[in-house]
């Protein structure tokens, strides 16, 4: 098993998230402003721009894809990341491009995503068939966290994105580990929601076609957690893990930053 590090490297338990340094251009319970990069060219109907819904479905998320320019060329990177509040952290090496790019004045141009698909959209015609999902595309600049108390709390909040109530059941990171680990942040304030639900569409001529129409559901399922190997036979399942999965209580508001 890793030895436990020396007391003096445990960082102390975390103070409460000071006030944003950045100040809301509008109130937080108004709909994102629509700009010309946030409209769909396709299907503007689908998009919302409602917070509620635009949190709701990074709340869900997992992975995102974080879209920037390196050389001249784009570069898209699928990564984990944190909502709090009104703004994403994601992290990585200190070594990585896009990492260091976000540390240079002005900060980095990015465009990030995340998507759920919902289900399996099955039309008469190979035309229609189509996918029902969620979505979120956020234009913004990312800037590096420079202040170790906020990269502390924005490293607890990417644990509680995956696991809710897991980073208060961790060791918390060391010296070594935090000065190897950068984070960025991307304040959510260009950005929209597009969404599909409902069946096919369908050409009116198709509709007597003989093949089969409509919707298979998709949905994520957790199956029953493995302990690591070298695990204390002794130590039980956290009661976060059981029994409807990581997330089976459900969340909101984004982790706590």
């Amino acid at each position: 098993m890793p030895a436990i590090p020396p007391v003096s490297d445990v960082p102390p338990p975390h103070p409460p998230a000071e006030p944003s340094p950045t100040a809301e251009p509008y109130p937080v319970t108004e709909p994102y402003p629509v700009t010309e990069r946030n409209v769909p060219t396709r299907s503007a109907d689908r998009a919302s721009y409602e917070r509620e819904v635009v949190h709701a479905i990074l709340d869900e998320g997992y992975i995102c894809h974080l879209g920037f320019i390196r050389d001249g060329a784009p570069v898209v990177l699928p990564t984990i990341y944190a909502r709090s509040g009104e703004r994403l952290y994601l992290h990585g090496s200190t070594g990585s491009r896009p990492l260091r790019g976000a540390g240079a004045d002005p900060g980095l141009p990015v465009c990030l995503t995340v998507t759920h698909v919902d289900g399996l959209v099955l039309a008469k015609s190979v035309f229609h068939h189509s996918l029902n999902y969620r979505s979120v595309v956020v234009h913004g600049t990312a800037h590096q966290v420079t202040d170790p108390q906020e990269r502390a709390r924005a490293l607890d909040a990417i644990v509680e994105q995956a696991v809710p109530g897991r980073s208060e059941d961790s060791r918390r990171a060391n010296a070594k580990e935090l000065a190897a680990t950068a984070v960025i942040r991307l304040d959510l304030d260009e950005v929209s929601a597009k969404i599909r639900t409902g069946g096919p569409n369908e050409e009116p001529e198709d509709l007597d076609l003989p093949h089969w129409a409509g919707v298979v559901p998709v949905a994520p399922a957790y199956a029953a957690p493995v302990p690591a190997d070298y695990l204390d036979p002794s130590i039980p399942l956290p009661g976060y893990l059981a029994p409807a999965g990581p997330r089976g209580a459900g969340r909101s508001g984004g982790a706590a930053c």
